[in-house]
């Protein structure tokens, strides 16, 4: 793992903190430790590893932050375009970048392949950003035309989120198929829903390349079924994830008010973590909408319908007896 830490000690010395914390993904909380024990004892202040989850932009935990006395937060592992300011608190994100390799991968499907496409497109996840351009030749000695989709938004180029797809949305007339770099079937998938082209996931770890679009479907169907359950609810709770990165209020009360003008009971809920355990408090709501995050509803079980924002939508359409066909091929699930 390649973690950019001369960035974060620049910044020390740039803007001299009392104290910084430090947070990530799961899988790096083993480096970020060495980090927070390199910043001690260079610089002599207090580093917090705050030890919560950490899926992404959206849940940096600055409210953690805040209550830590840190002055800079540094968010390792979350590559996005722009910087991010939060309550006042200076949030420093870090590059993070696996260094495994994907040449044998890559040249496999690239030769098993290509007698099946001519143009694809190659996507990733933050952890991977930087292998494109050497991935994008090898495919392309292979006879491959490579087209790179625009980033935008938090989006760097050729890159995606479990819930915003900008530079592969925009080419799905362009490309006969995708591939992304990466063992995350939590991305590829979500790429395959939202433009409905074969999509191949490659797995550097294992050295194999897969097609995700029958994982996809089956994430598409369980998606649908929930709105199909949630039809017949008299009482909806709408909720509101609490996290800075997730709170979508104003969404929320626009969904509040469809749902009311269409007959539907809505009752609105705050939520940190959105679990079943934690749902199972409400006894008299019949379904639930959330407005946090878009991967809660399609990834976890819930013993009651749990729909997303753009199931709640669909929901509202077949309400008033109209199509719900694509609710999920769009650009952003928010």
């Amino acid at each position: 793992m390649i973690i950019d830490k001369e960035k974060i000690f620049q910044e020390i010395n740039n803007q001299k903190p009392h104290s910084v914390a430090l947070n990530g993904p799961e899988g790096i909380v083993a480096r970020i430790q060495e980090i927070a024990d390199s910043i001690e004892e260079t610089f002599h202040i207090p580093a917090y590893i705050i030890g919560d989850t950490c899926w992404g932009s959206c849940d940096l935990n600055t409210h953690a932050a805040d209550l830590l006395g840190a002055d800079i937060l540094f968010n390792i592992g979350h590559t996005i375009a722009i910087a991010i300011q939060s309550m006042g608190k200076k949030v420093v994100m870090i590059d993070a970048y696996d260094d495994v390799s994907f040449d044998k991968v890559a040249r496999k499907c690239a030769s098993e392949l290509r007698d099946h496409y001519k143009t694809v497109s190659l996507l990733t996840d933050s952890q991977h950003l930087n292998q494109i351009p050497y991935i994008k030749k090898i495919f392309e000695e292979y006879g491959y035309e490579i087209i790179i989709g625009k980033g935008k938004g938090q989006l760097n180029d050729a890159q995606v989120f479990g819930c915003e797809f900008y530079p592969a949305h925009y080419l799905q007339e362009k490309v006969d198929a995708y591939i992304f770099l990466g063992q995350s079937r939590f991305h590829s998938a979500s790429v395959a829903i939202s433009t409905e082209r074969p999509t191949y996931m490659l797995d550097p770890y294992f050295q194999e390349y897969s097609e995700v679009t029958e994982f996809a479907q089956r994430i598409q169907k369980k998606a649908t079924l929930a709105i199909y359950k949630a039809l017949d609810a008299k009482r909806i709770g709408l909720i509101i994830g609490l996290k800075e990165g997730q709170f979508a209020q104003v969404r929320a009360l626009e969904l509040k008010k469809k749902l009311e003008e269409l007959g539907k009971r809505v009752q609105l809920i705050a939520l940190t973590e959105i679990t079943d355990e934690r749902i199972q408090i409400f006894r008299q709501i019949d379904a639930f909408i959330q407005v946090a995050c878009p991967r809660i509803a399609t990834d976890n079980h819930f013993k009651k319908p749990m729909l997303s924002v753009p199931q709640g939508l669909a929901l509202i359409r077949l309400l008033k007896n109209e199509p719900v066909e694509g609710f999920l091929k769009v650009q952003h699930w928010l």
